[in-house]
């Protein structure tokens, strides 16, 4: 099967490889061919990750319950599992039916990468699981990947509990008009808590907003 290239590739020699077709398809094309969607392995994949994900932060974080849950929705919302999706390829592997062609969306994309990592589970158990999404979403937590959560806002409210000052400095703009890259400073106190940097203001706040709240999470 074409895909399974892409798990050879990754050192995953699939036992199951019908198991793991299953993982890419979509209900539309399950319906039109009678034959088993990803719904169930989403659901399977949906706990693994999570498990995956909070281990993952349980070990290498000294942050609190709450704290550790936010910055743990923000690496699994949908937004960016159809990134990690997307960045490796697995959306070239769906399976819909005629009518959904031209609309796999993310929704679709972010499913798919769940139900792959169900699949894998079951395939190769939960240690090739773990070493699969470590290489895939790791390297996003160690960059400070912003995604959908709203990070300028919990460290507002974080702020706000403290009754300190908290503004964002533009320190830097430059490139071209078409292809700008800003870096924002957030100052809390007058002192520097975080720095982003991203192709609007808004990413490059929402980026020292992240770093800022990290460190004053811990």
């Amino acid at each position: 099967m074409e895909f399974e290239n892409f798990f050879l590739q990754r050192g995953i020699n699939l036992k199951n490889p019908k198991q793991m077709q299953t993982a890419f398809t979509h209900t539309s094309y399950a319906n039109e061919h009678h034959v088993e969607s990803y719904e169930r392995l989403e659901f399977l994949g949906d706990a693994v990750l999570e498990v995956i994900t909070s281990e993952y932060f349980y070990l290498n974080t000294d942050l609190k319950e709450g704290d550790m849950t936010k910055i743990r929705a923000s690496y699994v919302c949908e937004h960016a599992l159809a990134t990690y999706a997307k960045e490796i390829g697995l959306n070239k592997y769906i399976r819909v039916g005629h009518g959904q062609q031209e609309n796999v969306n993310d929704t679709i994309i972010a499913d798919v990468f769940e139900s792959v990592l169900g699949a894998l589970y079951l395939d190769a158990g939960y240690e090739a699981a773990k070493t699969y999404a470590y290489q895939i979403i790791v390297p996003y937590i160690e960059k400070k990947a912003v995604f959908l959560t709203d990070y300028k806002s919990a460290l507002q409210e974080m702020v706000q509990t403290d009754k300190e000052s908290l503004t964002y400095d533009l320190v830097k703009e430059e490139g071209p008009a078409h292809d700008k890259t800003f870096t924002v400073n957030v100052v809390i106190d007058g002192i520097i808590y975080g720095t982003g940097v991203g192709k609007s203001k808004k990413e490059a706040e929402q980026k020292a907003a992240y770093d800022a709240y990290q460190k004053r999470a811990k």
